[in-house]
Parts: structure tokens; sequence; C-alpha cells
């Protein structure tokens, strides 16, 4: 896939993501072991597609952890967003809604929007700033967005391993009403 462009990769990486979190977050969603894989796993199959290189000469390692960082801190919001409790039948149970779907929709338009920008609105001043930083090409930007991804979504199931294993640690309702879980 290198004739496409970093527009087109990033949408189809992007949407591809977005879909995915959307499809099995949004609303009220059993948390399965499936569940959280099956994110991980998209993403998995996005790099090994779309990643091409590594870069490692100048400052590429380091875009690329902000990248990664960037991701952490996302997925951090984006899982504090993504309420989970035991429902009334002893299953645990996320609530994905609006603001969680808004953090995945406004990320995904962003590193869509910038590869679109990079080839249209701002490539000359995107190349000087590559030689001023050291940055070797677009695969460093590529991948820096692309590790961004699998950071969120990494960090995402993190937090809903943790809020499963508290909820599944803590006691019963003997009323079977919804317990939310402690965050």
């Amino acid at each position: 896939m290198n004739h496409l462009s970093q527009f087109v990769t990033a949408l189809i990486a992007g949407g591809t993501i977005l879909a995915i979190i959307l499809a099995t977050d949004l609303g009220r969603r059993r948390v399965t072991n499936m569940r959280m894989v099956r994110s991980v796993l998209a993403v998995a199959v996005i790099i090994v597609i779309f990643v091409h290189s590594f870069p490692t000469s100048g400052n590429a390692p380091s875009l690329q952890l902000i990248g990664v960082g960037v991701g952490v801190i996302c997925g951090l919001v984006a899982g504090a967003l993504l309420p989970a409790h035991r429902g009334a039948d002893g299953l645990i149970y996320t609530t994905g809604g609006v603001g969680y779907a808004l953090v995945w929709i406004v990320l995904s338009s962003a590193r869509v929007l910038f590869a679109y920008g990079a080839e249209h609105w701002f490539t000359e001043g995107l190349i000087r700033f590559s030689i001023d930083n050291e940055l070797s090409g677009p695969d460093v930007y590529a991948n820096a967005f692309v590790f961004m991804s699998l950071a969120m979504v990494l960090t995402r199931t993190a937090v809903l391993v943790t809020k499963r294993r508290r909820i599944r640690n803590s006691p019963v309702d003997p009323a079977g009403t919804e317990q939310p879980a402690a965050v």
C-alpha cells in the first residue's frame, strides 16, 4: 500500500479504528475479553499494513514517543468517559455515551485533517519544520499517529481491565441493583 497518500492512509487507518471502537463501546455493552481484544487486534493489523519503516535518526524516535504519550493521555480520558457497572444479572457492563464518542471522533478527525493539511495546506512549512527538527520524512509523522492510536486503544483497554477487576472484587449488592465502578 505504498502507493496511497498519507491522507488516504490516515483516512483508512483512522476510520477503521474509529468504526471498531464506536461499534464496540457505544451504548450499554458487556465487558468481555473478546470485546477488548478485538480493538487491539484491529490496531495491530493497521500497524502491519501501514507502518513501513521505523525511522530512528535525528529526533524521529522522540516524535514517535510523543505520539505514544499523547495516545496514553487520550486513552485515559476516553476510559474515564466509559463508566462501568455490575448489572442486575451480575455481569459487568460499560455505557459509552456522546462524550466518549466525541473524544474518538475529534482525535480521529484531527489525525486525518493533519494528513490532509500536510499534503495540501502546509507542505512547505512541514518540510521546513522537519528539517529544522531533524525529522526524517513522512513516515515519522504517520508512525507517530499510528502509535498514538495504538497507545490510546491499549490504554482504554487497560482502563477497562482495571474497572472490571475492581467491580469483580467488590461485594455484590444483595438487592441486585447496578453498582458503578470506583474510578
